[in-house]
């Protein structure tokens, strides 16, 4: 086609010969007349417009644009198509989301803003690989749906959408490349459309109808009715229909070619054509009339519309309003606007006009449309504000002040708009255009309006953050012009921070005009003193003869400065001087209490690591603030003293515990007696134990929490001696607390006769799990390894759970038997706890044995153990060490039996690198090299990881650097990763002559580096002072990385190939067969084939879904080693998060948590929920904190909701054995006065699941407190379902006895049976709780949620039963329920013996829905 329109440029064709087209019928009015879009200056084709405008007539219409600067470089397609990417399920939603707002806001006002598609463009960039959809969405927004924009901006943004999304893998067809034709037209921008056509061919791209019809009015609206008529006939010859948008640009062509005879005869053609004209004709002869200024041939067109039966709506007399206003026929206008007849989407549609003519600098009409709006305003404002968009966009548009005052001077004299000069500053201070905000402040204040410092702020910002001191002089001199003085906030927040300091501000601002001893700039130096020099500011505050300043004003600046400053003297003077001095305080608080907030607040702005910094500093300022008599409330200390345990430095409470008053320090509910100031805890509570027993009260609380404090001060003789005192009140807690101490103290008799008494007093109690390993441990370290085994057999008799924690424990303790007991004492007790169950086998807990072979230098025990673990429990516990032992001693036989064995049990290649470690790890090099040689051995990233790690670890540089030296011809071997393990070495000794040695060596190597390398390497040199040798990479967008670029040594395939390619790898990945994708990508890059990003990460999904991290990660590394600016897309990273998580590998989803959140992507809801349940799995209370403090930074709303770090932080709490903290949490949750009643169900889910009686005994108290005593129910209602969801019905009837008012919480037991009924095989638990609780909800709504199981479960027979009971007890069946089993007997080839309601499942069920509100409405009245 392209080549028939160059060789038609030759002819010279009859305009009328073409136009004879028979045949044709006309297709129906234009549908864009039924959508309210944006008044445009492009053509007709617009979303709501159908006028073609003028433009130059002597721009050639044959030669691509080359005079427009904007598309020189402007490439319309790829020269290599790449595969499509499968629309993914948040790329979809994304997508949704996008065309929901962007509908909106054309739905609301015909228009978008640019800030919003802006918006809309940068998520889709970041979410990785845009679809087809969301770039025809983004391109089609670029025309006339932004009134508010230029149309050279427009064109521009389209442009840069159109290539930014082809970097980023979007597939154009032929739908992008009409809208880019239509955004053109709408434009009105020169192209040449022979050029466009030859670029779709280039791309492989064939053009449709639509294409050709936008060709033609393209060359129309440059009046090139030769082009239009090459097309037209082109399409006579295909047989492609001809609409009536064709003959409308006809129109349009005519009379911009001056031949306006032959545009009125198209009418006449048409009709011809069996075609009759419709609106969007007549409006195309409309706009040609009213580009010459012809009122007569307006009229009369007109006229012949209306005889014609076409009517023309509102926005179709606006264009005609648009155009005559554009080609200066100005004198027409107001006959024209006489014709509007303000139909019902008026509004809209006239603001988008006024828009368009401001943005066309015809501000006079836009403000003659406006003023016609207020008839059709709403009355009922006591304060109109009509024509603020008019005036912001005037603003925007730079438009003369003379003009926009004159427009505020008649809205406000017309009623329109209350303060229409007051808003346009406003609009003006938003845009920080200073000249026109400085003449509006001007006019105002000659209007006798006040003129605040605050409106200064805009104008001051940008000057502050690009350090413009000139700019800020400028702006406070302007001040001066208008009497404004900066206050406070003015000064500190807004002038003097560009200033390097106080002095060098001062100097700045005394030719300013700016008094320097106003309060305002003595609070400002104040401030600046607090935070840079307390010496000095304790001397300014110290003058009585200074202006008293309220402490408020600079108590932030001051936290800070006391932060930064080591001056602890300065800090003790000025705190003395605000607690004594009431100049500081102007307002009704005290002194006193003003200091003990501050202290609060100072330590409260800390971070744990600061305060752990500075904790000697810390000490020194409460001991001095004690020496002169300055104290704070104990509410105040107790305050302090959780953020010091929070910051893990509670020895600093002491400190703070000495400013409290010694009247106030024993107030205490458990302690109501007062302890002089010298008595410490211990003997108050000594004291309190004596009165007690004097009055004959019971001791348990007070006697248990005595020996708590005195174990805690280690005092076991103390403690016993009190035991003996209290022999009969002492509890299984006492005797708990004693045991602990005694194994602490290794004081084995003790213990041993603790127990034995504890458990003649009550043979039922049971230890916890931690006291027992404490006395197995105490045991087995004083040789008693016999008993010790007794004791673990004792806990297995017993059935006393261990979690997590106690595993641990258990490593720990095997681990200190080592040294005394050696290997046959760890055998005795490892053999024991495998045996009996109380722990699985792993790695780590086989791990002592092995220590203890190793240190006693028994290397062929060692031997043996390990081979014995491998056949018991497939594991090799420190086979490194033992195989690193042998080397060095030289044993080869032994060497041969533990490598003949591993090869045996692991394979070869696994033997392979276990040798090759060894030997380098004792320095055989030589050998070493020899092993990695081996034919046929393939790269393990995972094992040269970890033994790259373990050198980084031990500081070895010669070994790691050794290791990556011989794997340099290793088959699939990462070369950058592995110079990146020792430029990670080279960071931590800051060696960077070696990381230069490293670059060279990489260079030689031809490894092209990652950024994360480069950004490494570049981070060693600069912080060394030494030159950077490349430049540093940025960000992942800023590279556009060609094909030639990445692999000059590539084997290139032919585009067509490399495409077959990838849909295959896309195909495999749909259908699940990912290793086969995973196996042909690896087969390609041995080839040297390179697929597409898109392809990349659609792979590494489909890997990490199923759980295949490694290959994923491979899949990543093969990626990246052809385009290192390769990065996982956002789902990619989620996914990535999400199985490190399901693993339960925490830690290193936390990490690549904080890469993506340090990358500015966005991580989603699932992934913080999945990252979060792992670490409350792990115990990581500390970690689940970080989480919850890194997604409140995001500034983006995942609607998580609070109970997600609640719950997942008690079961943390659980998982740790600290149940008591997970039961305060929770019981502060429920009783706080804005608490919503969350749900705990997870929590009860969790500790039932896995068991922990201990847990749920204290968490059922808890729930049963709450309900009875402060009717908070939904804890043991969460309980409660729990119980029925686990089939533990007997615990849930015991429940319910206890707590009836469970059968009243109706909304939430109907939330939990409807819940039940979405999925099947639940029947069973909706009829148990129904037998529990009969009468919660009507027999109609139960019945209707039972049939819904039965039908669910396909179980025809119950749902018989189900109907037939219904009918015996008069209950009619609605009719969603009677549509589902005429359902299952229609699929079980049965008649249905009732009518069945023929409504569709959703009309049934809207009324269904509307039913049940009704009468939840009438319940409520």
């Amino acid at each position: 086609m392209a080549a028939l329109l160059r060789s038609a440029r030759l002819l010279k064709f009859s305009p009328s010969g073409v136009l004879q087209i028979t045949g044709t019928k006309r297709v129906g009015p234009s549908l864009s007349r039924l959508y309210s879009g944006a008044i445009h200056s492009g053509t007709r084709t617009g979303v709501c417009s159908r006028q073609i405008s003028p433009a130059s007539q002597n721009v050639s219409s044959h030669v691509w644009p080359y005079t427009v600067g904007c598309v020189r470089s402007y490439t319309v397609a790829t020269q290599e198509k790449e595969a499509n990417m499968a629309v993914r399920s948040k790329q979809a939603q994304q997508f949704d989301w996008a065309l929901a707002k962007l509908d909106s806001s054309v739905r609301r006002t015909g228009r978008i803003t640019k800030t919003l598609l802006l918006r809309i463009f940068h998520d889709i960039c970041r979410a990785g690989y845009p679809s087809s959809n969301q770039a025809l969405l983004l391109l089609r927004s670029c025309g006339s749906l932004l009134p508010e924009i230029r149309l050279e901006e427009r064109t521009k943004l389209a442009h840069h959408m159109w290539e930014k999304l082809q970097q980023l893998g979007a597939q154009y067809d032929v739908s992008h490349y009409n809208a880019l034709l239509k955004v053109y037209l709408q434009n009105q921008f020169k192209f040449s459309p022979t050029d466009f056509l030859a670029k779709m061919e280039s791309a492989n791209v064939q053009p449709n109808r639509v294409t050709y019809q936008r060709l033609i009015a393209a060359y129309c609206q440059n009046g090139d009715i030769e082009g239009a008529s090459t097309i037209l006939g082109f399409m006579k010859s295909k047989d492609l229909p001809i609409t009536e948008a064709v003959f409308s640009s006809l129109v349009t062509g005519h009379a911009r070619r001056g031949d306006m005879e032959n545009a009125k005869n198209i009418l006449s053609v048409m009709r011809g054509a069996g075609m009759e004209p419709g609106p969007e004709t007549y409006v195309s002869l409309l706009t040609a009339y009213a580009e010459k200024g012809d009122m007569d041939g307006l009229k009369k067109t007109l006229e012949t519309a209306e005889s014609a039966d076409c009517s023309l709506m509102d926005r179709d007399i606006m264009q005609v309003i648009f155009t005559l206003a554009k080609s200066g026929h100005e004198q027409y206008l107001p006959e024209m606007i006489e014709r509007l007849r303000l139909e019902r989407n008026y509004i809209p549609d006239a603001m988008n006009l006024c828009l368009s003519l401001i943005t066309q600098g015809l501000e006079d009409t836009a403000f003659q449309v406006l003023k016609t709006m207020p008839a059709l305003q709403s009355e009922n404002s006591d304060s109109p504000q009509m024509g603020s968009f008019f005036l912001r966009h005037c603003v925007n548009m730079d438009t003369a002040i003379e003009k926009i005052t004159s427009y505020c001077k008649e809205l406000k004299e017309s009623d329109l708009h209350t303060s229409p000069l007051i808003f346009t500053l406003s609009c003006a201070l938003d845009a920080k255009k200073t000249d026109m905000s400085l003449k509006l402040m001007k006019i105002l204040k000659e209007q006798d309006f006040p003129i605040r410092p605050h409106y200064f702020w805009p104008l001051l910002t940008q000057h502050v953050k690009d350090n413009n001191v000139s700019g800020v002089l400028e702006v406070v001199k302007s001040m001066q012009q208008f009497d404004v003085s900066p206050d406070v906030d003015t000064l500190n927040k807004y002038i003097l921070p560009v200033f390097s300091d106080l002095e060098a501000a001062q100097q700045a601002l005394e030719g300013t005009g700016v008094s320097l001893e106003s309060e305002g700039f003595l609070s400002a130096k104040v401030r600046s003193l607090a935070v840079n020099n307390l010496a000095e500011l304790y001397t300014l505050l110290s003058n009585s003869s200074d202006p008293s300043l309220d402490f408020n004003v600079f108590r932030n600046s001051l936290s800070m400065g006391f932060r930064k400053s080591s001056d602890v003297e300065s800090m003790v003077k000025i705190t003395e001087l605000w607690y004594k001095d009431k100049r500081f305080c102007k307002g009704p608080s005290k002194p006193t209490e003003a200091v003990s907030f501050f202290l609060y607040n100072l330590i409260d702005s800390m971070s744990a690591a600061e305060a752990q910094a500075q904790k000697d500093k810390l000490r020194k300022y409460f001991n001095q603030l004690q020496t002169q008599n300055i104290f704070i409330s104990v509410n105040i200390y107790r305050g302090i003293r959780n953020l010091l345990e929070s910051y893990h430095i509670p020895e600093l409470s002491k400190d703070v515990f000495a400013l409290v008053p010694s009247n106030n320090r024993m107030q205490n509910s458990s302690l109501p007696a007062v302890a002089t100031e010298n008595e410490s805890k211990v003997l108050a509570l000594e004291r309190r134990l004596a009165e007690l027993k004097a009055e004959n009260k019971p001791l348990d609380f007070v006697l248990k929490q005595t020996i708590q404090a005195v174990c805690a001060e280690e005092n076991l003789q103390r403690a016993l001696e009190l035991k003996q005192q209290h022999e009969e009140e002492m509890t299984a807690g006492c005797y708990a607390t004693l045991i602990n101490l005694c194994c602490r103290q290794d004081n084995v008799e003790e213990a041993l006769n603790l127990k034995t008494e504890l458990s003649r007093k009550d043979s039922s109690v049971v230890l916890d799990a931690g006291k027992y390993i404490m006395l197995v441990k105490t045991l087995s370290l004083n040789g008693r390894v016999d008993e010790a085994v007794e004791m673990l057999k004792e806990m297995k008799e017993k059935e006393v759970v261990l979690n997590d924690s106690h595993v641990g424990m258990l490593f720990h303790l095997l681990n200190s038997v080592v040294i005394k007991g050696g290997p046959s004492a760890v055998q005795q007790l490892q053999d024991t706890i495998f045996a009996l169950g109380l722990a699985k086998p792993s790695a780590n807990l086989c791990s002592p044995l092995i220590t203890a072979y190793l240190n006693s230098e028994d290397l062929s025990g060692a031997v043996d153990a390990v081979q014995e673990c491998q056949r018991l429990y497939k594991y090799l516990p420190r086979l490194h060490d033992i195989l690193v032992g042998l080397v060095e001693k030289g044993d080869t036989d032994l060497l041969q039996k533990a490598i003949d064995f591993v090869s045996q049990e692991r394979g070869e290649m696994t033997m392979l690198y276990d040798l090759f470690f060894a030997f380098l790890q004792t320095g055989r090099y030589r050998e070493a090299r020899k092993i990695i040689e081996t034919p046929g051995l393939r790269a393990k990233p995972g094992r040269l990881q970890w033994f790259a790690e373990k050198c980084i670890f031990a500081n070895q540089m010669e070994t790691l650097e050794q290791m990556v030296d011989m794997t340099a011809k290793l088959f699939e071997c990462d070369r950058d990763e592995l110079y990146s393990y020792i430029l990670r070495l080279c960071k931590e000794t800051n060696d960077w002559k070696k990381a230069e040695a490293v670059w060279m060596k990489m260079q030689e190597e031809n490894v092209i580096p990652r950024e994360r390398t480069l950004r490494l390497l570049a981070s060693i040199l600069r912080s060394n002072g030494q030159e950077v040798p490349f430049e540093e990479p940025e960000t992942w967008y800023e590279q556009v990385v060609t094909t030639e670029q990445v692999e000059p040594a590539t084997t290139f395939t032919p585009a067509g190939n490399i495409t077959d390619l990838q849909n295959r790898l896309l195909t495999l990945c749909k259908k699940d067969k990912t290793k086969a994708a995973y196996g042909m990508l690896k087969d390609a890059h041995e080839k040297g084939v390179a697929v597409s990003a898109g392809t990349y990460d659609h792979l590494i999904r489909s890997l990490l879904a199923e759980g295949s991290i490694d290959a994923a990660m491979a899949v990543k590394d093969i990626a990246a080693s052809h385009m290192p600016g390769f990065r996982l897309s956002n789902n990619a990273n989620s996914l990535l998060i999400i199985t490190l998580s399901k693993k339960d590998e925490a830690k290193d989803a936390l990490e690549n948590l904080k890469s993506m959140l340090q990358a500015q992507n966005v991580p989603s809801k699932l992934t913080i929920i999945r990252l979060v349940q792992a670490l409350g799995r792990k115990g990581d209370v500390a970690a689940i904190n970080e989480v919850q403090s890194l997604v409140a930074g995001l500034g983006t709303n995942l609607n998580l909701s609070n109970m997600l770090f609640i719950n997942n932080t008690a079961l943390a709490h659980i998982k740790s054995g600290d149940v008591d903290s997970a039961v305060e949490l929770l019981k502060d949750v429920y009783t706080s006065p804005d608490s919503k009643s969350p749900s705990m169900s997870f929590v009860f889910r969790r500790i039932i699941e896995e068991a922990n009686d201990t847990a749920l005994d204290k968490l059922s108290a808890m729930a049963e407190q709450l309900a009875n005593h402060f009717a908070f129910y939904r804890p043991v209602l969460d309980l409660f379902l729990q119980l029925l969801d686990n089939d533990k019905v007997e615990d849930a009837k015991l429940l319910l006895a206890r707590c009836n008012a469970l059968a009243e919480q109706k909304d939430v037991l109907m939330s939990y049976v409807s819940q039940k009924a979405q999925t099947p095989g639940q029947v069973g638990k909706i009829n148990t709780l129904t037998s529990l609780i009969p009468n919660f909800a009507g027999k109609d709504v139960l019945y209707s949620y039972q049939m819904k199981c039965h039908c669910l479960d396909k179980d025809l027979s119950a749902a018989k039963a189900l109907h037939e009971q219904m009918q015996k007890e008069g209950i009619v069946a609605d009719e969603l329920s009677l549509k589902r089993l005429a359902v299952l007997y229609r699929n079980a080839g049965e008649p249905v013996p009732f009518i069945e309601p023929q409504e569709s499942w959703k009309f049934y069920a809207d009324k269904l829905r509307a039913n049940v509100a009704k009468a939840q409405t009438t319940a409520e009245e």
